[in-house]
């Protein structure tokens, strides 16, 4: 049988046909067919792959060692034709990578973080949806305990503000403020403030669902206030006039009263956190213009015009003036105040301060342009030297705004001494005493001869207040240098020198 098989196996790989012996020929065809496709198909792609070495040969003879002999009964090539099948698909498949594996233990990763996430968030969903579920209920303490909770979660967390907002949890805690008790009262106001927080829509939800009427029924009651609620209240206030649409609501509903009121509160603990919110409150409000009318029914300019000086709310007093003076209402009233122009003037001279510099310059560049009465009283006031000061050291913003209020008065000046002469003498004022013609500029020394001329057509009065103009002037000069410590021997720019020479009886009041 070994023989046998020697012979066939020989046969089938150098597939001979020898005509002679039919009887060979026919066992090859029998072996052949006994052969699986699988088995074949492997057989020809190693012998093609490898190259048909000894190792493969001996392969392949071992194949066809363990090939069933053509007796053997069909059962039995069945079992070998399954076992040869599951031999090569186990061949087939590849052996696992590192890096797949590595890829596949990340991706486990990230879903199993994934999934935590998700159960957190849904986890304080419930959360949230229970809190406001108590915010409903009929116990008090239940309520105050649920209202503390919302203030502390919307305190750090916007995404949480706009989830509890869209749960409901607004119209609760504003009902909340029509309670008696004071612990219910400053938990709700609080929580409403940290709900607005970053958030508009919900500013304008708690404002449209009528919180600021509530708001000011809780301080206007007939005993006075509990301190912690008015600060709460004040505190909502500052929050909610951030947004334009409720401008106009809170200005209108008696708000600014009662900010004013916290403002002057000087016999009663209010804390100056309290005072730099109802500030800061009146600063929103006032950049509404139809605010400016509810803010001047109060006394409330000539307590911030009094109240400049302190660095800590003179700048933010300042901006709500530069507010109110947009309108003639608003002048009127800032001129109407004693020592206005005063105090204005001498913010100028706060070097260590700018913004302050350049708000109090701009509100009297507004005053100069539309009044001439209030430029008499900035004369009176003694402004000329203050806008020379702030030409020299002050910032670019504070240096044209100086700019302009010089040029107006330089012409009020010039249009009230034109006034007097009866009209001879208006060549003589649109322009400096010399340096300002062609005539008077001559290289040849004519404009000596001209400025002589000039002077010897004035009248001993005007010549006594020019020569008080340039020693003013001149001292002028040596304070601001000394001021800005400069060296005694400093040298001004030509722009100031042109500045100076033109600023006379003629061009400028004093």
């Amino acid at each position: 049988m070994a023989k046998y098989h020697r012979t066939n196996v020989g046969s089938l790989v150098l597939d001979r046909h020898d005509p002679t012996r039919n009887a060979t020929v026919g066992s090859h065809c029998r072996i052949w067919n006994a052969l699986s496709a699988s088995t074949i198909r492997r057989i020809i792609f190693d012998a093609v792959s490898c190259g048909g070495g000894s190792r493969h040969h001996r392969h392949h003879r071992n194949d066809f060692a363990s090939t069933p002999s053509p007796v053997s009964s069909d059962s039995g090539n069945s079992k070998d034709k399954s076992q040869e099948q599951k031999q090569s698909a186990s061949k087939s498949q590849p052996k696992p990578n590192a890096k797949s594996e590595k890829l596949s233990d990340l991706l486990n990763i990230a879903e199993s973080e994934i999934d935590a996430e998700t159960k957190k968030k849904e986890e304080a969903l419930q959360e949230l949806k229970r809190i406001v579920k108590e915010l409903q209920v009929e116990d008090l303490t239940k309520r105050q305990m649920a209202a503390a909770r919302v203030r502390l979660l919307a305190k750090e967390d916007l995404e949480v503000r706009g989830t509890l907002a869209m749960l409901g949890a607004i119209p609760p805690l504003v009902g909340m403020l029509d309670l008696e008790d004071v612990n219910s009262q400053i938990s709700s106001l609080y929580a409403l403030l940290n709900l607005g927080i970053g958030n508009d829509a919900n500013k304008a939800a708690i404002v449209k669902i009528g919180a600021v009427h509530k708001m000011l029924k809780l301080i206007e009651s007939p005993t006075d206030p509990d301190s912690s609620v008015s600060e709460a209240v004040v505190a909502n206030f500052l929050g909610l006039s951030a947004l334009d649409s409720n401008k106009p609501i809170i200005g209108s509903s008696g708000a600014i009263p009662f900010l004013f009121r916290t403002l002057e509160n000087s016999h009663k603990k209010t804390s100056p956190q309290a005072k730099q919110d109802a500030l800061r409150a009146l600063y929103n409000l006032s950049i509404f213009p139809a605010n400016i009318s509810f803010i001047l029914e109060t006394d409330l300019v000539p307590f911030l015009i009094n109240a400049i000086g302190d660095m800590e709310v003179s700048e933010r007093i300042l901006s709500i003036l530069s507010n109110l003076v947009s309108t003639p209402e608003g002048r009127k009233t800032i001129s109407a105040v004693r020592d206005a122009f005063s105090i204005l003037v001498d913010v100028l001279n706060w070097t260590d301060s700018p913004g302050c510099q350049e708000k109090a310059s701009y509100i009297l560049m507004i005053m100069a342009h539309k009044a001439y009465g209030d430029r008499q009283a900035m004369i009176e006031a003694g402004i000329a030297s203050s806008l020379l000061e702030l030409m020299l050291l002050g910032t670019a913003l504070a240096q044209k705004r100086a700019s302009r209020i010089l040029e107006c008065l330089r012409i009020d000046k010039g249009k009230q001494v034109s006034r007097s002469s009866g009209g001879n003498f208006s060549s003589t004022v649109s322009a400096p005493i010399c340096g300002s013609s062609s005539s008077c500029t001559e290289p040849d020394g004519s404009g000596k001869e001209c400025l002589e001329e000039e002077e010897g057509m004035m009248s001993d009065e005007k010549k006594a207040v020019k020569q008080l103009v340039q020693q003013s002037l001149q001292s002028n000069m040596r304070k601001i240098v000394k001021r800005a410590n400069l060296p005694q021997d400093f040298v001004p720019s030509e722009h100031f020198k042109a500045l100076t020479s033109g600023s006379t009886s003629k061009s400028l009041p004093f």
